[in-house]
């Protein structure tokens, strides 16, 4: 979209005189003095008119983002910042595969009678909307994914009172083995299958592929399969997110307790079996659990990923030891129990979570762990509120 133009140009600017004045030893420009002289002062010349062309809140919203990309890399500079350690700010290409542009309410955006989406600069535009707004949105991102699909992803506030009331406490919990073989096995002896999104997909995906590296770079016909390519995978995805909003509604529903192993999937993405790990998405299901536990008032408890859920016996405690993958079920030296591998694993994942061994009727630990924050539009979401 022709936005995405103006917010190279912003960012790119910005990362310019930010690393002039560095090097000079002056201090950084404020945000004042940088919208200034990239956006004011910029428009007024003939190279840079055309910033005109799109609304000036996507433009300050450009710089806004850059400086918190700026601050974030000097926080993990100085070890102060969560996570992994991220580098300076790059320039953002008019050909990267997404793009997205922000408007937030001093924007004058709006939603017509007619349902259609009015955005300044650009007019009304019709929506197929996937579902009502609650409440009224206090910002909108317009998203064109890497398949060429446009989406608009709200901002709102949730109402708690119409939370409670979708979904009521409950007395059951829940423990969650997470796995290849199966998807997950619960506590309770459920098993769900492991749907396998991309290893069903993949004869398509390979013959998509192929095409695309058959064709000459800056050819018509290549940008045609590149966009191929990314509509296989975007249906892959698409599928894939789709199946963990259903399978974590449903647990967050039934279960007012819920624990899960915090496991090392980026350790397990550069083993043999990264492809089987990438396909399950455990780390986006474990998200999705995150922030429904804090929406609707339930408790999400991680135990550790060394904690020998596969080695302890569920029944008296004892550990056997580890045993290799092909092992499914054993039986315990100490007490004599048969295991199902899976489900033992899945009720010790409770027990390690403090949570009873009983389905339904047992104290659930108090506290629920916060979800993680996202940033404005950072997943194609359809029209509407962030899925729930």
């Amino acid at each position: 979209m022709s936005t995405a133009g103006g917010q190279c140009a912003g960012g790119g600017r910005k990362r310019g005189l930010r690393e002039d004045a560095r090097k000079a030893g002056d201090p950084f420009p404020t945000a004042g003095q940088l919208s200034t002289r990239l956006i004011t002062e910029a428009k007024r010349t003939p190279e840079r008119s055309w910033l005109g062309d799109v609304s000036a809140v996507v433009l300050q919203q450009s710089l806004r983002d850059a400086e918190t990309a700026y601050r974030n890399f000097f926080t993990s500079l100085k070890g102060t910042r969560r996570g992994a350690k991220v580098g300076p700010p790059r320039l953002k290409s008019r050909k990267d595969a997404r793009q997205s542009v922000r408007f937030t309410a001093n924007a004058r955006w709006g939603i017509t009678g007619h349902g259609r989406l009015n955005l300044p600069k650009i007019g009304a535009v019709k929506v197929k909307w996937s579902r009502t707004l609650p409440a009224t949105p206090t910002s909108v991102t317009v998203i064109k994914d890497a398949a060429g699909r446009y989406f608009a992803s709200f901002v709102i506030d949730t109402d708690a009172a119409a939370d409670a009331i979708r979904m009521p406490e409950t007395d059951c919990t829940i423990g969650i083995d997470l796995g290849l073989t199966h998807f997950a096995v619960l506590s309770d002896g459920t098993k769900i299958d492991s749907p396998r999104f991309l290893r069903r997909a993949e004869k398509k995906l390979k013959k998509a592929q192929k095409e695309l590296s058959r064709k000459q770079k800056g050819s018509r016909n290549r940008d045609k399969a590149r966009l191929k390519v990314a509509r296989a995978h975007a249906k892959v995805a698409d599928a894939r997110r789709e199946f963990h909003h259903q399978l974590s509604t449903k647990l967050i529903s039934e279960n007012q307790g819920i624990a899960v192993e915090d496991l090392s999937v980026a350790g397990l993405a550069r083993t043999r079996l990264a492809k089987s790990v990438h396909d399950a998405g455990w780390a986006s299901f474990i998200g999705m659990l995150e922030y429904k536990a804090e929406r609707y008032g339930r408790t999400l408890v991680k135990i550790g990923r060394f904690e020998p859920t596969s080695q302890t016996c569920s029944t008296c405690g004892a550990v056997d030891g580890p045993k290799p993958l092909n092992v499914r079920e054993w039986t315990c030296s100490a007490c004599g129990t048969d295991h199902d591998r899976d489900t033992n694993a899945a009720i010790n994942v409770k027990t390690a979570a403090g949570l009873a061994v009983s389905a339904c009727g047992a104290p659930v630990r108090p506290g629920a762990i916060p979800a993680q924050r996202e940033e404005t539009g950072s997943h194609g979401f359809p029209t509407g509120n962030r899925a729930a």
